[in-house]
């Protein structure tokens, strides 16, 4: 399945139903009402747009309609950041990663399980 091209404003709708689903148009506007800063319209066609893409199901309940995801917020978020790589760094992707060290963006933490990260994926490469 083809990952759907997601806005900025269209990912603050995908976030909310992935954590949530099903929720109606309503629960969608008023809880994202206030936080985007836009009118229930204006949401309402982000959910519309949403659906033409094929990011967002629907099922009609009465009068209503409940809506849910139909692509995983995993595989959307991996193609946005391949597309990011793609676009800033020209996939150039350890020069993403030398920019958040040298600029201190990763904590102590971070900067561990990255470690962890290359580490398994080097034994698993013998393998």
């Amino acid at each position: 399945m083809t990952i759907p091209k997601i806005s900025d404003s269209e990912w603050e709708v995908m976030k909310l139903v992935w954590k949530n689903h099903p929720l109606s148009s309503d629960d969608i506007v008023s809880s994202l009402v206030h936080r985007m800063n836009c009118s229930p319209q204006t949401i309402k066609t982000f959910i519309n747009r949403l659906v033409k893409k094929g990011a967002l199901g629907y099922e009609k309940n009465g009068r209503s309609y409940s809506y849910f995801p139909l692509v995983s917020e995993k595989k959307c978020v991996l193609a946005e950041s391949k597309n990011f790589i793609e676009r800033v760094y020209d996939g150039a992707a350890a020069m993403l990663l030398a920019n958040f060290i040298e600029e201190k963006v990763l904590s102590d933490e971070d900067l561990v399980k990255l470690q962890e990260l290359l580490e398994s994926k080097n034994d698993n490469k013998g393998k």
